[in-house]
């Protein structure tokens, strides 16, 4: 337990119920991407294949079709940057927290791979899902990937939701304490088992212009520029 975390929300706690339940009410709840969710950038057999797995920004939100989402423009910026042929997959479900996301990714025909990318935590941090118990289904979702995926499982980091302009104050700071927890555990698991994972920054997304409508989820140049950073990674 992070004593002074739960100490703070604690004394807020009637602040924050009052501005969560507020948000819910009056942010627009946008739908996931449409159109097929794969496709490949380049002729021929594919060099590399990209499968984005995760909550909202696996599954599109914020987009109209996949073919603008992070699956799509990381797989285009490998193939610019390469000259190879990249495939792509992504596989979200919006609202889903971790524990959900692995059953259903259990019951799930995933293609071949030779890069998992986890989008992962907004809803965990916002559900506030213990961290031994987040860190546990980190662990069985890797154990869940396999022999299949043997590259190490890509964190995408949690989102710096102190940062979320759609987030009244002090709601925000005390959502965006609660995913740097989170966070912490990525960058925990990724110093202890390289082999298992490894972890990449979320870009910080400052300008308004690269955000959906809702001003909480990537819009098509949002997760462009993800794409850019993820892309630019050894």
């Amino acid at each position: 337990m992070h004593l002074p975390f739960w100490l703070t929300t604690a004394l807020l706690f009637p602040v924050l119920l009052y501005q969560g339940k507020r948000t819910r009410r009056t942010t627009p709840r946008l739908p996931e991407a449409s159109g097929s969710p794969c496709g490949q950038f380049g002729e021929g057999e594919p060099a590399r294949r990209v499968l984005v797995i995760g909550e909202s920004t696996a599954a599109g939100v914020g987009v109209d079709n996949h073919e603008q989402g992070l699956a799509s423009q990381l797989a285009r910026q490998i193939h610019e940057r390469t000259g190879q042929t990249i495939a792509w997959h992504t596989f979200g479900v919006n609202g889903i927290r971790l524990g959900a996301l692995n059953q259903a990714l259990a019951k799930a025909e995933l293609p071949e791979a030779d890069l998992v990318i986890l989008s992962m935590g907004v809803n965990d941090t916002t559900g506030f899902t213990p961290r031994y118990r987040f860190r546990q289904q980190l662990l069985e979702l890797r154990d869940l990937l396999g022999t299949r995926y043997p590259a190490p499982l890509v964190l995408l980091s949690v989102p710096p939701m102190h940062l979320f302009t759609a987030l009244p104050a002090p709601l925000r700071h005390v959502i965006g304490w609660r995913a740097r927890l989170l966070d912490n555990l990525y960058k925990t698991l990724a110093s202890e088992a390289p082999a298992r994972f490894s972890y990449a920054h979320y870009p910080v997304i400052s300008d308004p212009e690269l955000l959906a409508s809702d001003g909480y989820h990537p819009g098509e140049k949002g997760y462009r520029y993800i794409a850019e950073a993820l892309a630019a990674l050894p």
